[in-house]
């Protein structure tokens, strides 16, 4: 959870108060401002971003890691790098196996005939071309035992593992205190619930599997038909799971409390292949440091996204906002004293994938890496900066924003960002942030369908992009390095889910 700072006690905290690092100290009031002016202009008048964001998802689309357009994504943005004067390359990594999506379909045969708004779950299989039917089932299955209790309900049928999700009416009456409340229980687990839930998570669809049941039903968890998604190949699973639209899923729900069993056929048409890891790349771009050229500053978004839409909010805004951020510094004719170097990650909607080899990779070089900015919470404008619960960097941070204080994006929280590839260095010592940004309808374009080009706004994109650039530059021409955070090593390495041998050798249906 997010710990917040109110604005007001924001406001009163005073730099002479704050406890900053001894390499900071001298450092965070003397920002080089000199040339934020030309990168403003060249960010907010002449901005290329928009065009640059439209070909990236209406031309190449969605760009699922693993899939060709990822790749044709790495290609053209590597080729824009150039086009704006920098140095870049691909740098490879490994994936650990492709998945793609083929048609699929889902209709409620009883107690009338209705078609589901549906998807497949990414990283599931298929019906093996065949029409699968039969009843809809909601159990327990929280624990082994729970399922065992339950097990002769599930087989030949679709299962429900949950309550419907609570998604709030906005054009309803007014939220009330226990709606709120209610709103975030479906949140809130204890430690010992987490810990158990994670425990089984990983044997849960194979036990689902080897007593027969059809496929899984997951509630997508927004309104007006929207759906959601995710995936990984660490977490391959062993029978077909839809997730279905959230009217459609409390529909089946109301009908089974109701003592009416709802009846559905499915059709799902995937193509798995985990027979080797594949490679992957990040695009990787530099403006070479004119006085420490071996210290480097990166900024960050993620390239991939997933396949419902077009990966416009999640995260093409903030990719495009970091090449965007590249050419307003190069074509401000600026020269960093550090590199500035913009990474353009995949993997990331599988685990932060891409940014944790590329960290992995670098370890040797962490503490040259003056800090990770990263772009990643939808199409809003930048609000400012999260310290990621280090409020040492208050200060400086205070003085970083103050020159793009017109443009509204000094606020400075202590959030704790979560899920986003910025988080991949800070285990190496190395500061890490994500900026934050106005909301802008982000929950609901976040991994759906809905996450297309026309929900980004040209002012908020063209503001962030400056921000990013107008941060990235000052970081680079501090008189220090930022001092290191502390190290969490060693990190853990990317594997697959552990699964029982037992439930592995469990017969396909």
């Amino acid at each position: 959870m997010n710990r917040l700072i109110p604005p007001a006690a924001l406001a009163a905290l005073s730099l002479a108060t704050l406890p900053l690092p001894s390499s900071a100290r001298a450092q965070d009031l003397r920002v080089d401002t000199a040339s934020v002016g030309a990168l403003i202009d060249q960010g907010m008048n002449h901005s290329q971003v928009m065009p640059n964001l439209q070909h990236l998802t209406d031309v190449i689309g969605p760009r699922l890691t693993g899939s060709p357009a990822a790749r044709a994504a790495n290609d053209w943005t590597m080729a824009k790098f150039k086009e704006y004067g920098l140095d870049a390359h691909l740098e490879q990594w490994n994936f650990g196996g492709t998945w793609q999506r083929g048609p699929t379909w889902l209709r409620m045969t009883a107690p009338r005939v209705h078609d589901v708004v549906a998807a497949s779950w990414a990283w599931a299989p298929g019906t093996n071309g065949k029409t699968i039917a039969g009843p809809v089932v909601r159990i327990d299955a929280s624990t082994a035992e729970s399922l065992e209790v339950n097990k002769a309900k599930v087989k030949g049928a679709f299962v429900m593992l949950r309550a419907p999700s609570f998604v709030w009416n906005n054009d309803g009456p007014p939220m009330t205190a226990a709606d709120t409340e209610r709103m975030r229980s479906q949140f809130r687990l204890d430690s010992a619930a987490r810990a158990r839930i994670m425990q089984f998570n990983n044997d849960q669809p194979y036990l689902l599997r080897n007593a027969g049941a059809l496929g899984i039903l997951l509630d997508a968890g927004k309104e007006q038909d929207l759906l959601n998604m995710s995936g990984s190949p660490t977490r391959v699973l062993p029978l077909p799971e839809l997730v279905v639209a959230h009217e459609d899923y409390a529909l089946f729900d109301r009908l089974l409390q109701g003592g009416i069993t709802p009846r559905l056929e499915a059709n799902v048409q995937n193509t798995l292949n985990m027979k080797d890891s594949v490679p992957q790349w990040n695009t990787v771009a530099e403006i070479k440091g004119t006085e420490q050229p071996g210290q480097a500053v990166i900024v960050g978004a993620h390239l991939d996204s997933w396949d419902l839409g077009t990966g416009a909010t999640d995260n093409g805004t903030g990719a495009m906002a970091t090449l965007e951020a590249a050419r307003i510094i190069a074509q401000a004719g600026l020269k960093p004293k550090r590199t500035i170097r913009f990474i353009l990650f995949t993997g990331e909607e599988e685990g932060l994938m891409g940014s944790r080899k590329y960290a992995e990779a670098h370890a040797a070089d962490a503490d040259s890496m003056q800090a990770v900015i990263v772009l990643d919470n939808g199409a809003g404008a930048v609000t400012g900066m999260a310290l990621q619960g280090h409020l040492e960097e208050y200060a400086l941070w205070r003085t970083l924003l103050a020159p793009v204080h017109r443009l509204n994006a000094d606020t400075i929280t202590d959030n704790q960002k979560g899920g986003t590839d910025h988080l991949s260095f800070i285990p190496y010592g190395v500061p890490g942030f994500n900026f934050n940004q106005i909301t802008r309808g982000y929950n609901h374009t976040h991994h759906s369908q809905s996450d297309t080009w026309d929900k980004a706004i040209p002012a908020d994109l063209m503001q962030a992009s400056t921000v990013m650039a107008v941060s990235a530059y000052e970081l680079a021409n501090l008189p220090g390095l930022l001092a290191r955070w502390e190290k969490r090593l060693p990190v853990p390495p990317i594997v697959a889910a552990q699964v029982s041998p037992e439930l592995l050798r469990g017969s396909n249906r």
